[in-house]
């Protein structure tokens, strides 16, 4: 009966991640087209690549695409070979809340509009706004195990694959190169300011992506160590370590768990270890460093 309200609870929080991905990426593309596009300003990473592309195709190939901003259109194409990787890399379950998410973007990249005047005339205060957005949202994407495509799959395999590499890092070499493109089609101030714009979105990402953030965990339990350490280990993936104290106060015999996770596995950690012992005594140390087998959960 428990293990059928385990699967009950793992189902809406599987629905909810969801959610709040696709709520990422709606983030992003108002921070984008609402602050960032207004202003002549590129992105970096893959949506930057169609926003090339586009403005290539409107201004030399004279290409009249109507009010539809195509730069969503090219960005989804540009994805479908990452789509691949990361069906093969990054499991099922990232795979399939990933393309849900590129095909939200796509659309919401698609049709919301642009301001014809910007909102904000001061082009140094919509990078920081645009930035905090954008960099939120798709941190949020990310935090709920999927991703907005483009780099961001590039930066979830490397995170995995390299102990101190995070997406912002991959972002910011992808965008690099992409706006080294920019210095040679257009003016040196939008590239500026465009770089400004991606640096500001990539620490947002990082500080909102807590899979990068490692927190070593210890629980105290009187007589639930076998309960405990099986949720531990089967319904989170994670491995962990027990022992056996004695407290000085009471002279009672306990159970000492150990196990590092992510920060983003915290509440889901105590939620389930509350309710499997209500008495548990936890300890938390966040930013702990890692060397070994520790591994980086999507």
């Amino acid at each position: 009966m428990l293990s059928m309200e385990m699967v009950r609870v793992r189902k809406l929080e599987e629905t909810k991640k969801l959610l709040l991905a696709v709520l990422g990426t709606l983030a992003f593309s108002f921070g984008v087209n609402y602050f960032i596009v207004p202003i002549g300003l590129y992105n970096g990473g893959f949506v930057g690549i169609g926003q090339i592309v586009r403005t290539v195709l409107v201004q030399y190939g004279h290409m009249d695409f109507g009010n539809v901003d195509i730069a969503g259109l090219i960005y989804f194409i540009c994805n479908v070979p990452l789509f691949l990787l990361a069906f093969h890399s990054l499991g099922r379950g990232f795979f399939v809340k990933t393309v849900i998410c590129v095909v939200s973007q796509t659309i919401f990249l698609t049709l919301i509009p642009s301001p014809a005047v910007p909102i904000i005339e001061d082009k140094l205060t919509a990078c920081f706004i645009g930035g905090i957005i954008a960099g939120w949202g798709v941190g949020i994407t990310l935090k709920n195990g999927a991703s907005g495509g483009g780099q961001d799959i590039l930066g979830v395999y490397f995170t995995k694959k390299m102990q101190n590499f995070s997406v912002g890092k991959m972002g910011l070499i992808i965008n690099f190169m992409v706006y080294a493109v920019c210095a040679v089609l257009f003016d040196l101030s939008v590239v500026i300011y465009s770089v400004i714009y991606t640096v500001i979105m990539s620490v947002m990402i990082d500080r909102t992506h807590s899979q990068n953030i490692a927190v070593e965990v210890n629980i105290y339990t009187k007589n639930k160590l076998e309960e405990i350490s099986q949720f531990i280990v089967e319904q989170m993936a994670r491995g962990c370590t027990y022992w056996q104290g004695k407290g000085a106060l009471t002279e009672s015999d306990t159970f000492i768990i150990c196990v590092v996770v992510s920060k983003y596995e915290v509440s889901q950690l105590l939620r389930n270890v509350r309710s499997i012992d209500e008495g548990a005594f936890v300890v938390l140390k966040e930013h702990v460093e890692v060397e070994g087998n520790f591994f980086k959960k999507l």
